[in-house]
């Protein structure tokens, strides 16, 4: 039952979803988790040396890598998370850490120590230490 139950308590967590019985699984060792969306198009993938499982709502990942697509035809990668270390918080659709991230998009690159992203939003938010790099033209910027 235990071999059963941690693939699924992991793509649940990758998933953002609640997942039962969480606390009592042993951990996952180098795991991908992709994740589509209803049309069957891609819209994350989830990847990460480890992930434990210390409760029904909480997931810890070692060295997280989080590539988020566009979620259409176009499989684009929007952004690319990177952290050492994370935490899920499934009902919250949240994953957080306080020990630095990076951020890599087409347009700009972002680190920063502490910081948190909400996959409903799509949105990173950063704190401690931020450093942004854009990579995009300012036009009309000092007019």
């Amino acid at each position: 039952m235990k071999r059963l139950l941690r693939p699924l308590c992991l793509l649940a967590c990758c998933g953002f979803t609640a997942a039962v019985g969480a606390e009592s699984l042993a951990p996952a060792i180098n795991w991908v988790a992709p994740l589509f969306t209803k049309d069957n198009f891609r819209s994350m993938t989830a990847r990460g040396a480890r992930a434990s499982f210390p409760s029904n709502n909480q997931v810890e990942v070692v060295n997280l890598d989080l590539t988020v697509f566009s979620g259409d035809a176009a499989a684009h990668v929007e952004t690319i998370i990177r952290a050492p270390a994370a935490t899920f918080l499934p009902r919250e659709n949240l994953a957080r850490g306080e020990t630095g991230v990076r951020v890599l998009r087409d347009d700009l690159e972002a680190s920063g120590d502490h910081w948190s992203y909400n996959h409903a939003q799509k949105k990173v938010s950063l704190t401690g230490r931020v450093r942004i790099v854009f990579n995009a033209e300012f036009t009309n910027l000092l007019k």
